[in-house]
């Protein structure tokens, strides 16, 4: 689904380009490497004001002789080859600078929104995200490694070309500064207008980007439900709305640009027309003249440039503070100050007391309530219950991705929040209902569970999950790429990966949600026996909506409507009746059908 127009517009535009100065702090590293860039930007800007100065001479000392005019030229000819080296050591260092100012920028954003909660995505979508890192810092580096040096250059060649020619000819330069206000205006005016459009075409840029990231994490699902033109559809509008903003915005940069060429080189003729009279009245020579007409040109052909990069440098901004929205977006979810160090070796008592939590985008139904519970170290609980009871909420307060609006959550008797998130996540290991499979080999996949594994504990995991077999049936083995999300993977077959990644975590804490949903009876039962291996000694929460995989567990806690409802052995709660008793009774009936339908197969196939 695309983003709603609505949401775009309805983002604040810039209305500053001083928004760019939030990029000093990445620029400030690098001050020498800016500082010579100036360098060498004013002495090609200086050397560009001599030239004039050797023309005039040229024109002047035409008749003075051939030895003379050789030397005028040979020393043009010199300061050539000086603006040509100074040019190229200007490019070199600028766009060095932009090149690195920006990979700092992607680094420091993709830092800051990798560690957000899942809080910060409920309200902006990944794609969009993503556009920022990409398009955004596109445009920045454009302008730190371009833009910003173009338009120091022509501002030094402005003020100095206005210098020399008030004193190439005071009168001609009374008249050129007359129509200076007359270009201000329209850059002035239209400018305004240009930045809400450039921050505008951004945000559509983004919204396109993000359908197109969600529809082709989902190709698989499109594909099946025939979505693929209402896809495209809504892709088209997006992108199309992206391209009416964007036309929007260069008609406007084009009429400003009409409107402001065309005043500077109209009020440049008139001056060299008056110019032109005064040479033949004798009150100037023609090498003044010429010297004048250079010096115009210069000025004019930099305001020109400074009102074009006027533009990107509004486009910049947008960008700017899009990119700091990013890295100073505020997340309810924080380590303390001075977190408190979780004591090693980890026990693995885990309290829920008194929680209480509501999901923001549903803010008026509770999705856990008034809910406690204590975990022992080394005890397997099983949460059970309908689909959306809470229990996996439960999973996702444990690990501090949300903070319960009432109540706290401990770790072997400290509060959650008083701890560094990566401190207690080190001790806890994860199989999601649906796992995470990078676009990576299969040994990667599992050593992501402990980085510094090795080759031997990897494949000794593979084995326990009852992963191996498989993996190394693929082409290259455990070397195999299992592409983008496991596409190369059966269902199965990815959460075995899941496991073996959990396995190889070694942590003290096991979250298994659902983790053998997948699997096929076979399959089901291997992994078990090594989930049940696993486990002792470890304190694990089991998450499962089969009831024949947390019979062995210690206790049953069964929750219906964020509420826990019964707690016990599978047996007591058999006999106590109730949510657990009807579930099983469905269940454990239904597997019974199933088991009598394939020995009638059997048998009739004997």
């Amino acid at each position: 689904m695309a983003r709603s127009p609505s949401v775009i517009e309805d983002r604040p535009t810039t209305r500053r380009v001083g928004a760019l100065g939030a990029l000093s702090p990445f620029i400030w590293p690098y001050r020498i490497q800016v500082v010579l860039a100036l360098i060498a930007l004013s002495v090609t800007a200086g050397i560009s004001l001599v030239l004039p100065l050797a023309v005039r001479r040229v024109v002047d000392g035409f008749g003075q002789g051939a030895q003379l005019l050789d030397e005028y030229f040979g020393a043009a000819l010199m300061i050539v080859a000086l603006l040509a080296v100074g040019t190229g050591l200007r490019y070199f260092l600028v766009t060095r600078l932009g090149e690195r100012v920006v990979a700092d920028i992607r680094k420091a954003v993709f830092g800051r929104v990798i560690t957000l909660s899942p809080r910060f995505y409920e309200r902006l979508m990944t794609g969009e995200v993503l556009s920022r890192i990409t398009t955004d810092t596109t445009l920045i580096q454009s302008v730190v490694g371009s833009s910003v040096s173009i338009a120091l250059r022509n501002m030094l060649i402005l003020v100095g070309g206005l210098v020399m020619l008030a004193v190439t000819s005071a009168k001609l330069t009374g008249l050129v500064l007359l129509i200076v206000p007359a270009i201000i205006v329209p850059i002035v005016v239209l400018g305004r207008r240009l930045r809400k459009l450039s921050r505008e075409n951004q945000d559509w840029i983004a919204a396109s980007s993000g359908s197109a990231s969600e529809s082709l994490l989902a190709a698989q699902t499109v594909q099946s439900y025939t979505h693929e033109a209402a896809s495209s559809a809504a892709f088209d509008r997006v992108t199309e709305k992206s391209f009416d903003t964007a036309l929007s915005r260069v008609r406007t940069r084009a009429v400003m640009t009409s409107i402001v060429i065309f005043l500077i080189f109209a009020g440049v003729i008139g001056v060299l027309w008056i110019g032109a009279r005064d040479v033949r009245l004798g009150t100037m020579t023609a090498g003044e003249l010429v010297q004048f007409v250079i010096y115009a040109i210069l000025v004019a052909s930099s305001t020109g440039a400074l009102s074009e990069i006027w533009g990107e440098l509004q486009r910049a901004a947008g960008a700017t503070e899009r990119l700091t929205e990013l890295l100073t977006a505020e997340d309810n979810i924080h380590d303390p100050l001075h977190p408190v160090a979780l004591p090693r070796p980890v026990r693995g008592a885990i309290a829920l007391e008194g929680v209480t939590f509501h999901y923001p985008s549903r803010p008026d139904m509770s999705a856990l309530e008034d809910v406690s519970l204590t975990i022992r170290p080394g005890e397997t609980v099983a949460l059970v219950g309908p689909s959306g009871a809470g229990k996996t909420t439960v999973i996702q307060l444990i690990q501090r991705f949300w903070d319960p609006d009432l109540g706290q959550v401990t770790l072997d008797g400290i509060d959650l929040k008083d701890m560094a998130r990566a401190d207690f996540r080190k001790a806890m290991a994860l199989v999601p209902q649906d796992p995470v499979i990078f676009a990576a080999t299969a040994r990667d996949n599992i050593r992501f569970g402990r980085p510094e594994a090795s080759n031997a504990e990897v494949e000794a995991a593979a084995r326990a999950a009852n992963a191996y077999d498989f993996i190394t049936a693929l082409p290259q083995g455990f070397d195999s790429q299992l592409g983008e999300r496991g596409v190369m993977l059966s269902g199965g077959q990815r959460q075995r990966i899941a496991i073996a990644r959990a396995i190889l975590r070694d942590a003290p804490i096991l979250l298994l949600d659902e983790a053998t949903s997948a699997l096929d009876a076979q399959s089901e039962a291997s992994v078990q026996e090594a989930i049940n291996r696993l486990s002792k000694g470890r304190t694990t929460i089991v998450i499962a909506h089969r009831l024949a995989t947390v019979k062995t567990a210690d206790r049953t806690v069964v929750f219906d409507h964020g509420r826990i409802v019964a707690e016990g052995r599978h047996d007591e709660l058999v006999a106590q009746g109730g949510l657990y008793a009807r579930l099983a009774r469905l269940q454990f009936t239904a597997g019974q059908l199933q088991d009598d339908m394939a020995g009638d197969e059997v048998q009739a196939t004997a």
